[in-house]
């Protein structure tokens, strides 16, 4: 088995692990994926200082999504997953988790 190393494995590797967290966190402060998956709807200021004061993770996880362009803020200036954070938790979690349609 050949293990890939490349610097994109990592950060593919570092998203992976921060949208599991995220997924995480949401459910514990009592929201569901769609929150951030669909593109209209995402988490606005109140919301992301909630998970803030809540999980000394978040803040870390955020800026990860941010910086990769995984998770962008809409048109309403709310935080949401970009196309490529949808697919990717689609890979993760399975075609439920970032149905958009």
């Amino acid at each position: 088995m050949q293990i890939d190393t490349t610097p994109n494995a990592g950060i593919q590797r570092s998203l992976r692990q921060c949208l599991s967290n995220a997924a995480f966190l949401l459910y514990q402060q009592g929201h569901v994926l769609e929150t951030i998956t669909i593109p209209f709807r995402g988490l606005d200021s109140r919301a992301l200082r909630q998970l803030r004061e809540a999980s000394q993770e978040w803040p870390a996880c955020q800026r990860v999504l941010e910086s990769s362009e995984a998770a962008v803020y809409n048109e309403q200036g709310r935080f949401v997953l970009s196309a490529m954070g949808r697919e990717l938790l689609f890979d993760m979690f399975g075609q439920g988790a970032a149905d958009c349609a």
